[in-house]
């Protein structure tokens, strides 16, 4: 049985990759230009960590954590099959504050679309509090998300991925579907599934229902700043599937 969210998924999570973002290499080019040379990196989503795994390689001392064990363990032997050194381990971000890593980071990176776990407006300001107390001064905080305007607007869907998605000689299709209530502070629900079907016609699924609770990008940088940080300038978009980036710094 999965011990937590993304436990279940975390084994075929690489299905649901943008190709350009699979590789340790291509996923730490993405974000480069927001990571100085000498800086040193928590990824406090780290998911399967080829953000992690790519930005050691290219020289930055880096931290990452993820509240799935599942994917904290992909982390390591990703890091291990590259000869990449990065200090993983299992945290949330309510427990960021008891390792120790205040003032610890130049940059902290929650990316991937993870933020909106976060239980409501109570509980994202309470990530976001944690994740700056580990910032030092000037150091920049990294966030991606999707653009929930928009999911909201397309409403309860189901979306069946238009082609089979092969990774490491495995074929298998990506399956989504949204269950949007009517008020935004509602819980939200998002159904991942990858079916595999053998030759003999037999199909496994992977499947897992997150909760998420979303906000809007205004919503977003008030709790920046409520968490002692100054977004910078406007957010930008991170992809062609509506997501985008938004960056803050802690004054000093």
């Amino acid at each position: 049985m999965a011990d937590g969210p993304y436990d279940t998924i975390a084994a075929v999570y690489d299905h649901l990759v943008p190709d350009a973002l699979l590789s340790p290499r291509g996923s730490a080019g993405a974000f480069a230009q927001y990571v100085a040379p000498d800086a040193r990196v928590l990824d406090c989503a780290c998911g399967t960590g080829t953000l992690a795994v790519g930005l050691a390689l290219r020289g930055h001392d880096v931290v990452a954590t993820d509240a799935s064990a599942a994917m904290v363990a992909r982390t390591e032997r990703l890091a291990a099959a590259n000869g990449a050194r990065v200090a993983a381990s299992v945290c949330s971000w309510e427990a960021l504050p008891a390792r120790g890593w205040e003032d610890a980071f130049d940059v902290v990176l929650c990316v991937g679309n993870s933020l909106p776990h976060a239980v409501g407006r109570p509980g994202r300001r309470t990530a976001l509090h944690a994740m700056a107390g580990c910032l030092r001064a000037g150091g920049r905080l990294v966030v991606t998300s999707r653009t929930w305007e928009q999911v909201r607007a397309d409403g309860s869907r189901l979306q069946v991925g238009e082609r089979l998605v092969e990774r490491a000689g495995r074929r298998g299709l990506p399956i989504y579907a949204w269950t949007i209530p009517e008020t935004w502070e509602a819980p939200h629900f998002f159904d991942v599934a990858v079916a595999f079907a053998a030759p003999d016609g037999e199909v496994t699924t992977y499947r897992e229902r997150f909760a998420f609770w979303p906000f809007t990008q205004d919503e977003l940088r008030e709790d920046l700043r409520d968490a002692g940080l100054e977004p910078e300038g406007e957010a930008v978009a991170a992809d062609k599937a509506g997501r985008y980036l938004m960056t803050a710094r802690r004054p000093g």
